[in-house]
């Protein structure tokens, strides 16, 4: 089995930068797992940490229910596909992705076999005796992905393999890890600042900031059910409207405007008296429905993307952003209401940035 665990992993550097804070996770077999958060937040680190590249501080790395901690990276029995491609520009792609099965002296009857198996399955058998200097950026990580696939490895770790490709190579590459994954069924951990790719690659989703794990779960979840301030801030383009306020007598003052809330998500402040509101733009909206709060607005702002229109609107002094249909078109300095159902506002701790639940 591949499923690989994390109990307690610290790192720091000097015995006094601490860049990964006590990091525990559960990864199980054939999950395809990603790492996602700011530049900085130490995702780059802890994967490295797993592929013993990065020697920890404190804690345990299992794989496959075997402590690594001391294993070099050629024994833990995974494989790496960086952001760099690396590959040898002076040998052909079949000779690229056979390389590593020969250093571990594989019959080359296997490695044809392999290599084949892989170049099939990434669409690039036809062009096995091209050099990388012929290829696109899609076609030489996709010979990068096959190197790693050839080994049969019992982890595949990702680290912000699209990066240096352009937005539509990035969209066909994804499409291809996607579909990867579901036929090889293998056990992936993939890193990426970007929230497109953590949102339609992952099973689960590893938010991180300042080296701290700040909630792992499924993206629905993520998105939806935010644990923590900052996850709520930084899922989703655009992420959740935050809104500084305070609540008291069941109501909340929203920049200035005063919003009855229901009487359970009132309760939910208990003895906290400073609170960050927060609420996903699609659900804004400008047409009333039963049971929702209305509060007065104006428009500031139109964003049309032609499917849909991103509409910043100001509510005293604070401003939000509601995901509105394609045909709306109502200039700035507009009056509207805003409805919002009570039952998709979250409210949050803003000393700790917990969420209030």
């Amino acid at each position: 089995m591949a499923q690989v665990e994390l109990r307690g992993v610290t790192k720091s550097y000097d015995g006094r930068n601490t860049v990964i804070h006590g990091i525990d996770l559960d990864i199980r077999h054939g999950e395809f797992v990603v790492f996602v958060g700011p530049s900085g937040c130490g995702k780059s680190t802890l994967l490295r940490a797993i592929a013993g590249l990065e020697p920890i501080s404190g804690g345990e790395v299992r794989i496959g229910g075997q402590v690594v901690n001391d294993l070099p990276p050629r024994s833990r029995d995974i494989a790496m596909v960086f952001q760099d491609y690396a590959l040898y520009p002076h040998k052909s792609l079949y000779d690229n992705m056979a390389f590593g099965l020969r250093l571990r002296k594989t019959p080359e009857d296997a490695i044809r076999e392999r290599v084949m198996n892989a170049a099939t399955l990434l669409r690039i058998d036809h062009m096995l005796e091209r050099r990388p200097a012929a290829l696109s950026g899609g076609q030489r990580q996709r010979v990068a992905i096959g190197r790693a696939i050839v080994r049969e490895p019992k982890v595949f770790l990702f680290d912000e393999p699209l990066s240096n490709l352009d937005a539509q190579l990035r969209n066909e590459m994804r499409t291809e890890i996607k579909r990867l994954h579901q036929r090889l069924g293998a056990t992936i951990i993939y890193v990426t600042h970007d929230q497109v790719e953590a949102m339609t690659l992952a099973d689960r989703i590893a938010v991180l900031s300042g080296g701290k794990l700040m909630q792992y779960d499924t993206p629905d979840a993520v998105y939806n059910r935010p644990a923590a301030l900052f996850v709520a801030g930084f899922t989703g383009a655009p992420p959740m409207n935050l809104v500084d306020c305070t609540v008291t007598d069941g109501a909340a003052d929203l920049g200035g405007v005063r919003v009855r809330l229901p009487a359970d998500l009132a309760a939910r402040r208990g003895a906290v008296t400073a609170q960050s509101s927060a609420c996903v733009p699609e659900n804004l909206r400008l047409a009333s429905a039963a049971g929702d709060i209305e509060v007065p607005a104006e428009v500031s702002l139109l964003e049309p993307l032609g499917a849909e229109t991103l509409v910043t609107l100001q509510l005293g002094s604070t401003e939000m952003v509601a995901r509105c249909p394609a045909s709306f078109r109502h200039p700035p300095g507009t009056a509207v209401t805003l409805h919002v159902n009570p039952m998709h506002l979250h409210l949050f701790d803003a000393a700790s940035g917990a969420a209030l639940h």
